[in-house]
């Protein structure tokens, strides 16, 4: 499984939300290839899950992946509900 955190310029945001989606997927005992980058960018990559804010993600549709919108890139507890919902889907 290929998911994405995403933030508007690629770079802090998004590094730390792939740090505590790495975090949340070792937790669940799950593997996953977890990358970050910009909206930009997310909307050409190849992913199964993006992960993003409410703000970006109308830039994200039409993408073949799930993206799920995260209130906050913080709380690891939205994280690993909102990414367990997926996994059991």
């Amino acid at each position: 499984m290929k998911i994405l955190a995403v933030c508007g310029l690629g770079q802090g945001t998004s590094l730390l939300l792939k740090m505590n989606i790495e975090d949340v997927l070792r937790d669940l005992g799950v593997e996953a290839d977890v990358d970050y980058m910009d909206a930009s960018a997310a909307k050409s990559a190849a992913a199964d899950v993006i992960m993003a804010s409410p703000q970006l993600a109308p830039l994200l549709e039409g993408h073949s992946a799930n993206v799920i919108v995260l209130d906050s890139y913080l709380d690891k507890e939205e994280i690993k509900q909102k990414l367990s919902e997926h996994l059991e889907s």
